[in-house]
């Protein structure tokens, strides 16, 4: 009875350590668990590139991230890190082109333009008593602003010196990883074995506590986001350097990632507990999901909803953590031999997973496909003119037997250079790429031309790397059509506006260039203003309501999209097709209904079915082996009220 006793005693202590150990490591137990799922749904996955490709893709949102675990643990908050990071890439660009100063000294200002951000966060939250909420808030959009300032909403080319940066050490080793590893290791020791490392954890805690203790929490707090704008100007000139220039609309949204990996790397929102460790495997844990659901080809619409669950279930797991009685995720703290036990966990974890995931590749070995695979890598899926290329481009596929993998870059060059780097790593037979940013795309492009996988360019171009085939309609030559259209119909003189799209992005500037070009030939046509509504139809109805205020009496509107003129519309209401003429581009099938219904009076049509048709069919070409031809030009026409009815779309 009392060996019975000790055996039961000893397997209900064996399997409450393993509940604690999984307590204690819930972000490295997920993180174990997602590579191994992954390695067994994917055979691409498992590969030395795509393994180094997820460890470049992390780099960014991790070296963010380290730099806003200092925040959180002193229970603050930092959403500028994004727009910070955009903006420090953009004054060492703009520094060491267009100003010619020499570039490790531009360099020093773009970390001082870090720096500086950090600090106006630390004033305005420990002198001016914000919320830190509220002060980063402003900074994220004075950081955005600045930077399309400077940049003249253009991307500018990075200089070659600092580019390194986006390279590889030995032709295989990438220097983003080794950035990322330094500023890990920088974090750690500032947390760990510095004063104002262990200042966080205290103001984290209890603020009130810290204070009456003898620190000097304001200017703690003065130090801690200025790490924090350091460690975004670094992540911003990584960033620039992977895409070989500075994009004013870089790192959007990358705020939201950074937040959530240190959060699923176990720090809570309350402060008082974060580390390195953790903040890292949390970074690696997003990269993880996104590779590995390009990889699996899972809808672009339904990333998004995994990932989401993800974080909520992560904030849950720190919930369960708490409540049982884990061990905080504190650095510098726990018991003698803390470190050497978390060593030993990490060391375990690590030979189980590969264990594991060495016994998951042999579900792989020898399996093969003759169906031929195709990556389609998108601008944006939140717009009608690109559904409708991909809408073109699944029925080709369907039609050829291609297997075709849709990806949605949410405007965001560097997260369709990740998914580039990804169709490259899976050894797909061909790519097609609409690119973000025509020079943005040029690196990733690159890196596939070296695996010798054909690329295809549909809409926009690549500069700067070899595509074997451009499927487009000319942006330009679609503005100069637009402006003739305008420009007759009001008689060739009146007032008009623009609203233009996305800033940075190259559908807008050769858009709205195209047009400026178009209007010299029509003096009397007054543009009296100009403003961005991002493609977007709730923008162009916002920013048109603004521009009838100060411009009543205009008479045409040129948009760079349908879906802006489609909101022009509705600001114009019954002014629209009668006294106030508007054109619009892409011929999307609701830019159609308005031209049918008079409102709109005409939209410079693109065909974009056609464009993603014909863009699979040189794709599947191309991998075949057959020849294609380098250019394929699209018929670009003016869709008007009167040949509406035979335009196809």
């Amino acid at each position: 009875m009392a060996t019975d006793t000790h055996l039961s005693a000893s397997g209900a202590g064996g399997a409450s350590a393993v509940r604690r150990l999984l307590l204690d490591n819930g972000a490295l137990t997920a993180l174990i668990a997602l590579v191994i799922a992954m390695s067994a749904l994917s055979g691409d996955f498992l590969t030395t590139d795509n393994l180094l490709n997820i460890g470049v893709q992390a780099a960014v949102t991790a070296i963010l991230a380290f730099g806003v675990t200092f925040v959180i643990v002193s229970a603050g908050i930092d959403l500028s890190v994004g727009s910070v990071a955009a903006l420090s890439a953009t004054v060492l660009a703009w520094m060491a082109t267009s100003e010619g100063v020499p570039v490790w000294i531009a360099v020093i200002l773009a970390v001082a333009t870090g720096i500086a951000c950090g600090l106006v966060n630390g004033v305005l939250i420990a002198y001016g008593k914000l919320p830190p909420f509220i002060a980063t808030l402003a900074m994220l959009s004075v950081g955005r602003g600045l930077s399309l300032v400077i940049s003249q909403g253009s991307p500018i080319a990075f200089p070659d010196s600092v580019s390194h940066l986006g390279d590889t050490l030995g032709g295989w080793l990438p220097v983003p990883v080794l950035v990322m590893v330094v500023m890990g290791l920088i974090t750690a020791v500032i947390l760990g074995r510095t004063y104002i490392g262990r200042s966080m954890y205290a103001i984290g805690g209890n603020e009130e506590a810290a204070r009456l203790s003898g620190l000097r929490v304001k200017k703690q707090k003065l130090a801690i986001y200025a790490l924090s704008g350091l460690f975004a100007a670094a992540a911003g000139i990584v960033l620039a350097s992977r895409l070989s220039s500075a994009q004013p609309q870089a790192a959007q949204g990358y705020e939201l990632d950074a937040i959530a990996a240190v959060v699923i790397g176990g720090a809570s929102l309350a402060g008082g507990t974060g580390k390195a460790s953790g903040t890292l495997i949390g970074a690696l844990i997003l990269a993880v999901l996104r590779n590995g659901l390009n990889l699996l080809s899972v809808s672009a619409f339904w990333q998004q909803v995994v990932i989401g669950v993800v974080i909520a279930l992560a904030v849950l797991l720190d919930t369960v953590r708490r409540k049982a009685g884990a061990t905080p995720a504190a650095a510098g703290a726990g018991t003698p031999g803390g470190k050497g036990k978390q060593a030993a966990t990490y060391i375990v974890a690590a030979v189980v997973a590969a264990a594991v995931v060495g016994a998951m590749s042999f579900l792989h070995t020898g399996s093969s496909s003759t169906t031929q695979k195709v990556g389609l890598s998108l601008s944006t899926l939140n717009n009608p003119f690109f559904v409708q290329i991909k809408a073109g481009a699944q029925q080709e596929a369907k039609k050829l037997g291609v297997d075709l993998t849709v990806t949605d870059a949410q405007n965001d060059a560097s997260q369709q250079a990740n998914q580039l780097q990804n169709f490259t790593s899976s050894s797909l037979g061909s790519i097609i790429v609409n690119p973000v940013d025509s020079d943005a795309a040029g690196p990733a492009v690159r890196a596939a031309n070296k695996a010798d996988i054909p690329v295809v360019g549909v809409d926009r171009g690549v500069n700067k790397a070899n595509t074997a085939a451009l499927v487009a309609s000319d942006n330009i030559a679609g503005g100069k059509l637009g402006a003739k259209a305008l420009a007759e119909k009001l008689g060739g003189k009146g007032k008009i506006v623009i609203l233009q799209g996305l800033a940075g992005t190259s559908a807008s500037r050769e858009r709205g260039a195209g047009f400026a070009e178009g209007l010299k030939a029509y003096p009397g046509i007054q543009v009296v203003a100009q403003q961005p509504a991002d493609f977007d139809r709730t923008k162009g109805l916002d920013v048109m309501t603004n521009l009838l205020q100060a411009h009543p009496d205009i008479q045409g509107v040129f948009a760079e999209n349908d879906e802006m003129a489609l909101g022009a519309i509705k600001a114009l209401g019954s002014k629209a097709g009668k006294s106030v003429s508007v054109i619009g581009f892409d011929g999307t099938p609701d830019g159609l209904k308005a031209v049918q219904a008079g409102t709109l009076y005409a939209s410079v049509a693109q065909q974009p079915k056609e464009l993603g048709r014909i863009a699979v069919d040189n794709a599947l070409k191309a991998a075949e082996g057959k020849k294609v031809q380098e250019t394929v030009k699209v018929p670009v026409k003016v869709v008007t009220k009167e040949n509406v009815a035979g335009f196809g779309g």
